[in-house]
């Protein structure tokens, strides 16, 4: 049955809905002696499920809770000693603690469509209330971590059935958004 497929905790109960007045927060990594804090000024968007084998998961979680948030809205508070970029040949820039593994944002700084805007885990906020995630992206991915390519379709109808449209890449308003990025920046499209 579908609804026994564990997709991440904060959505296996059901997908709660967020404020629409949520105005940021602070995400708080795993530690419990001098756990690092990054302050989100203002709301977040694109917040999705993701089965990319590069975003932090908790334990035994398919998919990462990742959302976006413009790059001078993200303030580290405390114990930012403690954070190490994950891969820094990577296009995201993923901050980890050091200690617990949680990754706390990660901007986009090379040349691309998502440039200026970091990746945090909403889950991580101290605050509740945050957007609620609203589809699934790179969902194939998750057999990359192990999952079975024979347990997919349940996982695809779980995501379906908590209101979570699955992607084998991001929504196809994003992914519309890189590609006029890129076609502007060629001069195909010029506006």
């Amino acid at each position: 049955m579908a609804s026994q497929i564990s997709i991440h905790p904060a959505v296996d109960s059901g997908v709660k809905k967020g404020r629409a007045d949520f105005s940021g927060g602070t995400l708080v990594c795993a530690c419990t002696d001098r756990p690092v804090k990054v302050a989100v000024k203002g709301t977040i968007a694109h917040n999705h499920a993701c089965g990319c084998t590069k975003c932090w998961k908790p334990q035994g979680a398919a998919f990462s809770i990742v959302a976006v948030a413009p790059h001078e809205s993200i303030t580290v508070l405390e114990n930012g000693d403690k954070l190490q970029i994950v891969d820094p040949d990577a296009l995201i820039r993923r901050h980890a603690c050091k200690q617990c593994g949680v990754h706390l944002y990660g901007p986009v700084e090379r040349e691309h469509a998502f440039k200026g805007l970091d990746f945090i885990h909403p889950e991580r906020f101290q605050e509740s209330g945050w957007p609620e995630p609203t589809f699934a992206a790179f969902v194939s991915s998750i057999i990359e971590a192990g999952t079975k390519p024979s347990d997919m379709a349940g996982v695809r109808a779980r995501l379906r059935e908590l209101g979570l449209e699955p992607y084998d890449c991001l929504s196809p308003a994003l992914m519309d958004f890189i590609a006029t990025w890129v076609a502007r920046k060629s001069g195909v499209l010029k506006e």
